[in-house]
């Protein structure tokens, strides 16, 4: 059966979270002069163990570590990506300025596994779009065929790996694929520009288009994701628009602080999707830059992807983030030559 593509001419925005998992939220910004940036907040109970990587082109994937039905494929572009637990991507940004980020839907249900398909490991989905595709449009014309099974592998903490999945690229364009009631749903617009948690697209449509008519004179402010999903809303569509690369990474900046989650006292492993806000990224799609900012340390720090040796044969490397290491500036020579963390690369 082929996935249904849903296309509107509204404002659209998602939201997603986990009952065993972290919540996120997620913004596309564009300015004028072709300037599009993406600002997203990683929020958490606990420590997903982050690091940045690059891969270049020409790396052999399988999709699925130890499993004969697995899907495999040669990278077709290199890419820079933030790592959970070192066994996934969560978050990342390809040589051609495709951006894919991860976050958790409760409610997602992948069904049951076709057995004419390969399967996907839901943890590497991210890499997939970031080493295939150049474009949300190839990428939506191409994945919506629903051609693989999905396979919710569960975390090191046992929890169950459920997740949608957005996208942007330098023109602005904004997809979100996510499986509800095991049927993939693709949500296609430049307008799906803001995302947090659950429940489903559709549904967080309608709660947008309430708080809209109010035109900011009351803004909901707890850190439920609702909330944080009416907040980015309004404050993107009211943002400086700005062709200024340096502005225009501030105001995303400036929007996900907004919506993070603060360093609470306890967190609730249970509740997630209220669950402090770890690290926050922001890349720059026109001039290939990614900007990360760790909640415990004192600086943001960027990567300059055009500094990057992302071709076939190129070295994989890491910058290392997990032993408190604090970095400023521009950072792409302080990656180091290491081995890829996908167990399943070959």
């Amino acid at each position: 059966m082929k996935p249904k593509i849903l296309i509107t001419t509204f404002a659209g925005l998602l939201l997603c979270s986990l009952q065993n998992s972290h919540a996120c939220s997620r913004i596309t910004y564009v300015g004028p002069d072709k300037m599009v940036a993406m600002g997203r907040t990683m929020d958490w109970f606990e420590d997903i163990k982050t690091d940045l990587w690059l891969f270049p082109a020409g790396i052999k994937r399988c999709g699925n570590d130890h499993d004969p039905k697995s899907l495999t494929w040669t990278s077709k572009y290199g890419n820079l990506i933030a790592s959970g637990y070192n066994i996934g991507t969560t978050d990342g940004i390809n040589s051609e300025g495709l951006c894919a980020n991860v976050l958790y839907l409760s409610t997602a249900n992948y069904g049951a596994q076709k057995p004419d398909r390969k399967n996907l490991s839901i943890l590497i989905w991210a890499q997939y779009f970031l080493d295939n595709y150049a474009t949300v449009d190839e990428a939506v014309k191409d994945f919506s065929k629903d051609f693989v099974n999905i396979i919710a592998n569960r975390l090191p903490n046992g929890s169950q790996a459920t997740v949608h999945l957005a996208i942007a690229d330098r023109s602005g364009d904004n997809a979100i694929f996510e499986y509800v009631d095991g049927k993939l749903i693709v949500h296609h617009n430049k307008k799906y520009d803001v995302m947090t948690n659950e429940p489903t697209y559709e549904k967080q449509l309608a709660l947008n288009d309430y708080w809209q008519e109010l035109k900011g004179t009351f803004l909901p402010g707890t850190d439920n994701p609702s909330d944080r999903f009416v907040r980015a809303s309004y404050f993107l569509n009211n943002a400086k628009k700005t062709s200024n690369p340096e502005e225009a990474i501030a105001v995303v900046f400036s929007i996900m602080r907004n919506v993070s989650t603060p360093m609470m006292a306890e967190t609730d492993p249970a509740h997630p999707n209220i669950a402090a806000t770890v690290w926050r990224s922001a890349a720059d799609l026109k001039n290939n830059l990614y900007f990360f900012e760790n909640s415990e340390r004192p600086n943001v720090f960027w990567v300059d992807l055009n500094k990057c040796n992302l071709k076939k044969g190129a070295s994989i490397k890491k910058l290392p983030l997990q032993q408190g290491q604090v970095y400023a500036g521009e950072v792409s020579d302080k990656f180091i030559p290491t081995t890829s963390f996908f167990s399943q690369d070959k």
